[in-house]
């Protein structure tokens, strides 16, 4: 049976590859924040607190043009909205743990760490899972905080860094962290599906594109489950009735 520090150990190990998507978005982040009117310690306590990437840029292009606070607040509630859909899967692993503790995995609760763990509840056996979800939780955590840090120190140095293209490893990342469970065609149907209506849902105001495209897939997903669910319940009487036939 697996320890608390082996299932910890495992949930860090389990998310490095992500980790390495997701430092160059990090130090990104740390260079920008700065120049968009945001203080070294608050942007530093934005990695701490907040701890959303892809919100946390939104925040600094909302800041540096000027909107309110209820804006702010507004946009990244939406733009965070596809964490419900992660929380909705994991809801009936965790429910029976204490409520500060599933407080704290909430707040880790990244696209990162989702990815990582959800191979690992697939297992029959999740009495510690939630010691392998903390460990990629404070893997994640850690790196991006200490990338934060770096980028604010290279971004004093080199000033241009926003210029070389270091998003693009986020993309990279994402596609990492989908490919692994294109094995069904529900899977497939999915993937399609969302990433053709990002595509043309993408100049909705308030990124609500992504909460569009991540509800069609998982529509299109389940329909695909359910119609071969339905095959093959109705093909098995046909069996049967077959094979009483030749009885």
């Amino acid at each position: 049976m697996s320890s608390k520090r082996s299932e910890f150990i495992s949930g860090m190990k389990a998310t490095i590859p992500l980790i390495v998507g997701a430092i160059p978005f990090g130090i990104l982040f740390g260079t920008l924040a700065p120049n968009s009117g945001l203080s070294i310690p608050a942007t530093l306590a934005m990695s701490l607190f907040v701890f959303a990437g892809s919100a946390q840029f939104i925040v600094l292009a909302l800041i540096a043009s000027g909107v309110g606070l209820s804006v702010i607040i507004l946009t990244t509630l939406v733009v965070n909205l596809r964490h419900l859909l992660y929380a909705t899967a994991l809801v009936d692993k965790v429910k029976h743990l204490p409520l500060s503790l599933r407080a704290l995995m909430a707040f880790g609760l990244t696209d990162e760490t989702f990815a990582a763990v959800s191979l690992r509840y697939q297992s029959s056996d999740n009495k510690l899972a939630h010691w392998y979800y903390l460990g990629s939780m404070i893997a994640m955590y850690s790196n991006w905080f200490l990338c934060t840090v770096l980028g604010v120190i290279l971004g004093e140095s080199f000033p241009d860094m926003s210029q070389w293209g270091l998003e693009f490893a986020m993309a990279v990342t994402f596609i990492g962290m989908v490919v692994p469970y294109l094995n069904t065609a529900a899977m497939w149907s999915a993937v399609i599906v969302a990433a053709s209506c990002s595509i043309v849902f993408a100049n909705l105001p308030h990124k609500l594109g992504l909460i569009v495209s991540a509800l069609s897939g998982i529509a299109v997903g389940m329909l695909i489950i359910r119609i071969q669910k339905a095959k093959r319940q109705s093909a098995e009487p046909t069996n049967d009735n077959s094979i009483r036939g030749e009885r």
